[in-house]
């Protein structure tokens, strides 16, 4: 039942509505306790009706809220009242990428700002031994100052919803559950495969695919097409869409969206800094504009050395 402005839930006074996805329903919310405004997500009533998943979701929020990064939404409280259950977080205010995907290509200085800033967050969380399992462009918020936030981290895993390509997908199969959201899951994910960080690092390379190109990488007819295209298709090259990018992003992207988990970044740490090298020297790289003169700038650039980078360590 859609909550009022007013009403009030635990320690929370309800403002307006902020918005509503497979999570919940997101208000914007006054915490009497303290006098500041924050981001209230009310969950989904089966969360309250199973108690082991309701356990779960604490303890995934618990451990994200832990991790303190400028980049990853900060979770101030989860709780229930009157058998609501709720999480409070920060108030971002700003846009979704969805949102600003919407309003056309963006130029590569605000991409690589863009990129740089969720790989950043993704190996705090990896290092953590925390897996995002939903990134896409409605999960990550630019605020108006221009820094990227996280949502959701951590807790994507636990969402029940709906089969269809504008929202997350559960199926069961064989080997497991597919959690994630179509058009943004990685091949082990579509495969109903365990998943670790590589797998974030997959959805991280659609998300900059479709910034850079505007298009989604595997959007196709249905579920079921987009998802074998994920499994066995590869996008279409990016170098069709966008002649302009620079070499050295189109290697990123080709590395993170690997369809083989091993043949992506050995370590999200790895990924992050190419992007901050990317970021920090961007009139450089735009200048480049053929591979021969691309290969020794770059190499030096990102001091680039794949085998020294074939470790374990997130």
């Amino acid at each position: 039942m859609p909550i009022s402005a007013g009403q009030k839930i635990g320690p929370y006074e309800v403002l307006s509505s902020i918005g509503a996805g497979g999570m919940g329903e997101v208000y914007r919310a006054r915490d009497t306790r303290l006098g500041r405004e924050v981001a209230l997500k009310i969950l989904p009533a089966e969360f309250s009706a199973d108690r082991d998943r309701l356990e779960r979701f604490e303890l995934e929020a618990r451990s994200a809220s832990a991790l303190n990064h400028p980049n990853i939404i900060t979770i101030y409280d989860v709780g229930s009242s009157n058998s609501t259950s709720y999480l409070s977080m920060e108030l971002v205010e700003g846009k979704s990428l969805r949102a600003l995907l919407d309003e056309g290509l963006m130029p590569l200085r605000k991409i690589a700002s863009i990129a740089s800033q969720l790989a950043d967050g993704l190996a705090k969380a990896h290092a953590a031994g925390i897996v995002h399992r939903d990134l896409k462009p409605e999960n990550l918020m630019i605020s108006k100052d221009g820094f990227l936030k996280i949502l959701d981290f951590g807790l994507a895993k636990m969402t029940l919803v709906h089969a269809n390509q504008a929202s997350n997908l559960q199926t069961q199969t064989g080997a497991g559950m597919v959690r994630g959201t179509v058009g943004y899951m990685s091949p082990e994910q579509a495969s109903g495969k365990a998943v670790d960080f590589h797998s974030d690092q997959f959805s991280f390379g659609t998300i900059l695919y479709e910034m850079i190109t505007g298009k989604r990488p595997f959007q196709r007819g249905s579920v079921a097409e987009s998802m074998a295209a994920i499994i066995r298709e590869d996008p279409e090259p990016v170098h069709n869409l966008n002649p302009q990018l620079p070499m050295v992003l189109r290697w990123i992207l080709d590395r993170c969206m690997a369809k083989d988990p091993e043949e992506r970044y050995a370590s999200t740490r790895d990924l992050a800094r190419d992007l901050q090298s990317i970021r920090d020297h961007i009139s450089e790289v735009s200048s480049v504009a053929t591979v021969s003169a691309v290969q020794q700038p770059v190499k030096r650039l990102l001091q680039i050395s794949w085998k020294s980078r074939l470790k374990p360590a997130p």
